[in-house]
């Protein structure tokens, strides 16, 4: 249910065509909550049919116009009651660590090298999230907007920062298996 909210919030920040959210998405939303272009304008299709968001009049015929959308009154309390509502945390599924778990009955055979390949990654993500917290949360910036934002993007930083922990220590761990092991 909450890609529907997160096209409502994107929408509140910056009315936008369903090309501009998904290059949105791209850039800031799709850190923590991805969507193909396809699944975008899926929902924004539900969202206006539900009277939660209506596009935007054109000045131009709208024949190959992109159209903007805007959150209608609707929307904005739907969102609102969402945010507020209470949620359970989700457990957490990753591959990876399945991967791991099963290497201890089939052997670790390519699992080095992924777990290499996973650090790399990580790391790259914890460096453009560091890089995007100095451009975009400068000491100062403290409007309750901003502050919240900046919660988003530390979490993600959090994250990152514990994967790239864990990977090093399971890499070391994995270098100190004995040989029958992998």
């Amino acid at each position: 249910m909450s890609l529907p909210h997160a096209i409502l919030t994107a929408l509140l920040e910056k009315p936008s065509s369903g090309l501009e959210l998904t290059r949105r998405f791209d850039r800031s939303i799709g850190y923590f909550w991805s969507a193909t272009h396809q699944q975008i304008y899926r929902e924004l299709g539900k969202l206006e049919a539900d009277g939660l968001i209506r596009a935007l009049p054109s000045e131009q015929p709208a024949r190959g116009q992109k159209k903007a959308y805007e959150v209608l009154p609707a929307g904005r309390a739907e969102l609102a009651r969402w945010t507020a509502a209470s949620q359970d945390p989700r457990p957490h599924r990753d591959p990876l660590l399945l991967r791991l778990r099963a290497a201890a009955v089939v052997g670790t055979e390519g699992l080095e090298a992924d777990l290499r390949r996973h650090l790399e990654l990580h790391e790259r993500q914890l460096a453009e999230y560091e890089e995007i917290e100095k451009r975009d949360f400068p000491p100062g910036r403290d409007a309750a907007e901003d502050r919240l934002r900046h919660l988003v993007l530390r979490a993600g930083i959090d994250l990152e920062t514990f994967w790239t922990r864990w990977l090093r220590h399971a890499l070391e761990d994995f270098a100190e298996l004995p040989d029958e092991a992998t």
